[in-house]
């Protein structure tokens, strides 16, 4: 699944662009486990994000921007949403369904079904834009699975999306493109993950986040 875009990422390479002062960047994030390429040094915005249920969760905003376009990785932080979909469940009506503590997977407050359903519900917002949605497929990185999305927006301009949960943690990278730019699959392909000691991780096997993690393999190469 890489290999594909790792090619349109070289594709990108090849083409003759406008040509910009700045060197890309890797940068890395011991708060939120990450390292990422970026065009410059990011831009961070505390914010918070709101779930399908309509818990408020802590989230950071990475942007960039390289000429015309735009480059974000957010990160939600999830492990509060069983607290605060839990809290709120106790002043819930006499007789609801949220009230008896959840049942199956549906957690205190549907926080268990909010949880399983974040990668989904994160995607879904994308095709409710003012976009043409021309891709929605499966994708990985190192072994973390996710979604890849392509969207043509109104005025001409490319958006490539990745989603993705990883250790409570919803990740959702964005690049945007003007009209007639080569996708930004160079920022979306450079997503990688790290450890609480900022050591490169990836799987064995295949990670979804509704199901136990599978054992670590060999660290990608910085």
């Amino acid at each position: 699944m890489r290999l594909s875009t790792v090619m349109a990422a070289a594709f990108f390479l090849s083409v003759a662009v406008p040509a910009f002062p700045q060197e890309w960047i890797q940068y890395k994030s011991l708060d939120d486990r990450f390292t990422c390429n970026f065009p410059e040094q990011p831009t961070v915005t505390q914010t918070t994000y709101t779930s399908q249920f309509g818990a408020a969760l802590p989230a950071r905003v990475y942007t960039a921007t390289q000429g015309q376009s735009r480059y974000s990785l957010t990160v939600v932080d999830y492990s509060p949403l069983e607290q605060i979909l839990g809290e709120r469940a106790k002043s819930c009506p006499a007789g609801d369904e949220r009230c008896n503590g959840g049942m199956g997977t549906s957690g205190p407050g549907y926080s268990g079904a909010d949880y399983i359903g974040a990668l989904l519900y994160a995607t879904w917002q994308f095709t409710q834009r003012d976009a043409v949605l021309t891709q929605l497929i499966f994708n990985s990185t190192y072994g973390v699975y996710g979604h890849q999305l392509h969207l043509t927006n109104r005025d001409g301009s490319r958006t490539l999306a990745a989603l993705y949960m990883h250790d409570r943690r919803l990740y959702i990278v964005e690049g945007t493109v003007p009209e007639g730019y080569p996708e930004p699959a160079l920022f979306q392909t450079s997503l990688a993950w790290i450890d609480e000691h900022g050591n490169p991780l990836r799987y064995d096997g295949l990670y979804h986040h509704a199901f136990p993690s599978p054992p670590r393999g060999r660290a990608p190469a910085n």
